[in-house]
This record gives C-alpha cells, structure tokens and sequence, in this order.
C-alpha cells in the first residue's frame, strides 16, 4: 500500500507553482496524495517567511499537523526552514528540513527518512547557489484547465530593508528560455489558454545568463509564439522595468494582458530610501505614463506598505496622495511587520499597531473607490471574457464566470452548458453585479 502525503501550501504564487510540483512529483513516485487531514502518513507544508506573522503561521500549521498524527513524518519545506533553521532543528514536532534548493528532490528525501527514522536537514546557504533549480509543473495550478502559472525566476538582489527574501531564496537565478518554453507547450497542449509569468523578482529576469543577452520582453516574445497560448499576464513587476521600449515590444503583442501589477511600496520619497527602493515616486509615476501611452486604460495595480519605521503623518499623507493621483484599479495596503534580520527591524520610530491599522482603513477605503471607478469605466465596453468556471445560485439561476485581459472579474447569464468553460467569448460590460464583480452579455455587433 503507498504512502499517503498530504501537502500545504503559505505564501506565494512561487510557492503555490513549487507545491504543485511537489506533488506532481510525488504522485510520479507512487505516493497517495490525500487532503490536509488527519490521516496522512506525512505531511509536507511550503513554508513563508515574508514576516514575522508568517513564521508563526508556518510553525502552527507544522504543529497542526503532527497533532492530526503524531505517527506521521511532518516536513518544512522552503523559505522558514532558511531562515529559522534553528528553531524548526530544535522542534521535536518538525522530522525533516528541507530547504529552497532541495524541494525538487522531496521524494527521494522522503524514501531516505522512511528508512533512516530519525531527523535530517536538507538545507543549503542559499547565497551559495547559481544554478535554477528546475521544478516543472506538467498542468495543475490552474481552473479547469484555463490559467496556469509559470515560474521563470527565482531569487532577488534588491536587498530592501524590510525584506528577508534575498536570504531565504538567495540571489536571481533565471530559468533556461528552453525549458520555459517547453512547459509553455505541455500546458497549452492541455488546454491551457491564459499563463501567468511569475517569479521572487521577474523583472530580473535573465539578468544572470553569461552565455546570451535575453530579458523579460525577450522570453515574453518566445512565449508569443506558441499557438495554443492566447493570453500571456505579467506577476509583480519592478517599476524600472517599464521603459518606452519595454512597453512598445509589450504593446506589439497582442497576447499580451494589458494588466500590470507594479510594486510600490510608499508614494513618499523619503520612505522610499529607507526602504532602500531603487526609484523616487516622480519615477514610478513616470512608468505609469508610459504604460498608460502604449496601453487604452490599463489595469494598473499595486503593493503598498503602511506604518515602515519612522513613516510621519505627513509621509503617510503623501503617500496616501501618491496613490489617489496615480488611480490604481486594485491597491494591496500591508501593515509593515518587523522582521528579524532586517535592516528595518533596528531602525528607529517603529509604529504602533493601532496605527498602522487607522492608516491601512483608510487606504483601503481609497482601493474601493478607485477599483469601483476603473470598473464603472468600463461598462457599456467590449470585452474578451476567458471562462473559467460555472456557478448557480440559491435560486436556481446559471452564471459563467470569468476574467477579462484586464482582470476584471464578470458573469455572463443565460448559459448553463459547462461545455463554456475555457472559452473566449466577446462580452459587453453592463453593470454592477456584485463586489468587483460586473454583468455581462454577448456582444451584439
């Protein structure tokens, strides 16, 4: 009888695409993959270590998870495991550490702990590696076979002073346009029609190759090629990314989602340097421009940071500024959380809670009007909707549901065919139907 491994997964979409591989792999292996119970005979949880918040996540879904079965093998994997290592050593609820650079060989390790039982680090100083480690997913992190993520990078050198990713992920690592490319293929011989480019830092992209010159808007040209792909979307963004010539080759191709997400982080300047970004907000406002020159209306989001360490009303005040003159369509507001091993945790003036919570309210107010005014500008439009999934209501009415090049979520009525999903179908956008969520019907010429 096989071994039954449940996996879970904290933090990113790098780690969601790295979880799915793990149990891609495992499946391949003989295992039984099980849901996230009690039952399991091992469980294998993706650890974050973004924040703080996120080590304590991660250590009390590992300790959830033996008190399900305190016979099972409990696993962390990733990004805690490089950063709290000792910690997860000392944890008698924790029977293997795997880190970052090691997670493609999770069955084998697995195979040598059934046959070992006894506790094992497989852990490597992420500042030593050079070398992407592949971890392909052969479909799966998609709806119904409709979008799929791709990862193409890993590792960061920004170095920013809230920020422990460099540490836990170590530096940029590209992977091979090759295998992108093949996986691109895999996927779009399944049916896949939307893929999602992400990474720790994608606009880094390439940046490591020695033996070529390829970026970000070269891959993104290759990836154009292949027939099955309709819809090519862009992860995070850096702004320095987003020169004329960046946005033009974007532009020429059609595949290409007119949805940009661009990591902000504060609209004040001085906040900026503290937190050793690489821009002034004058500079990303700049970006926005451009985008906005070679894109009609594009869906433009964001990231934004708020109590950093010594961040004044008044640099909260322009940040917040910043933020309603740009006029994004989705702003993602975190409250800073100190971070060991940080720059910023040592840094004077931390802010209080109460705080940081009255200032996140009303950034998050701003994002609702802002999203609420970017979808109003789009009713009464054309638009390409993808179909992703099929819903009905409490009283009985059908409803397909899905996203347009934009982003922007809508439910076409009067369908009641699953046969719809993964469609393309070409809508008009007619009014409110729900939270972030508009009425459509078929364009009508």
């Amino acid at each position: 009888m096989s071994k039954k491994i449940a996996l879970h997964n904290l933090g990113c979409k790098v780690n969601a695409y790295e979880t799915e591989s793990m149990r891609q792999t495992l499946e391949r292996a003989g295992y039984e993959i099980v849901p996230f119970a009690p039952g399991a005979d091992a469980y294998i949880i993706n650890t974050c270590t973004v924040t703080d918040v996120a080590d304590k996540k991660s250590r009390q879904m590992l300790h959830k998870a033996k008190k399900m079965n305190p016979q099972a093998i409990v696993v962390a994997v990733g990004c805690y495991v490089q950063t709290g290592g000792q910690k997860l050593a000392e944890d008698d609820m924790v029977d293997l550490l795997v880190g970052n650079s090691e997670k493609a060989q999770i069955a084998d390790i697995l195979k040598r702990r059934w046959q070992e039982s006894r506790k094992r680090e497989y852990v490597q100083d992420m500042k030593n590696i050079r070398a992407y480690a592949e971890m392909e997913c052969a479909g799966g992190m998609a709806l119904e076979h409709v979008r799929a993520n791709i990862k193409v990078q890993d590792g960061c050198n920004q170095f920013c002073s809230y920020c422990v990713i460099p540490y836990a992920r170590g530096r940029v690592r590209s992977r091979r346009p090759d295998d992108v490319l093949k996986e691109v293929a895999n996927l779009a011989a399944q049916g896949y029609q939307e893929i999602v480019l992400t990474g720790i830092h994608l606009s880094s992209y390439g940046v490591d190759f020695q033996d070529e010159r390829i970026g970000l808007l070269d891959l993104i040209r290759l990836i154009h090629q292949e027939p099955g792909i309709a819809r090519i979307r862009l992860g995070s963004l850096e702004p320095g990314i987003v020169t004329r010539e960046f946005a033009a080759g974007l532009s020429s191709l059609p595949k290409v989602c007119p949805h940009f997400h661009l990591s902000l982080q504060s609209g004040s300047d001085s906040v900026l340097k503290r937190m050793n970004r690489k821009y002034t907000a004058q500079d990303y406002r700049m970006r926005t421009e451009i985008l906005r020159e070679y894109f009609e209306d594009p869906a433009l989001t964001t990231d934004v940071m708020v109590g950093f360490p010594g961040e004044s009303e008044e640099e909260f005040q322009e940040s917040y500024e910043f933020v309603r003159e740009v006029g994004f369509y989705e702003t993602h507001i975190f409250q800073y959380s100190r971070r060991a091993g940080t720059g910023a945790a040592a840094m004077d003036g931390q802010i209080s809670r109460q705080v940081k919570q009255c200032r996140s309210r009303q950034l998050l107010d701003l994002h609702e009007r802002q999203s609420r005014k970017y979808e109003d500008r789009r009713l009464h439009r054309q638009a390409e909707l993808l179909i992703e999934e099929m819903t009905e209501t409490e009283s009985g009415e059908i409803y397909l549901l899905g996203h347009t090049r934009e982003y922007v979520k809508a439910a076409l009525v009067g369908r009641n065919s699953g046969d719809w999903v993964n469609r393309r179908v070409q809508v008009e956008l007619l009014e409110p139907f729900g939270p972030h969520v508009l009425l459509c019907r078929e364009w009508e010429e």
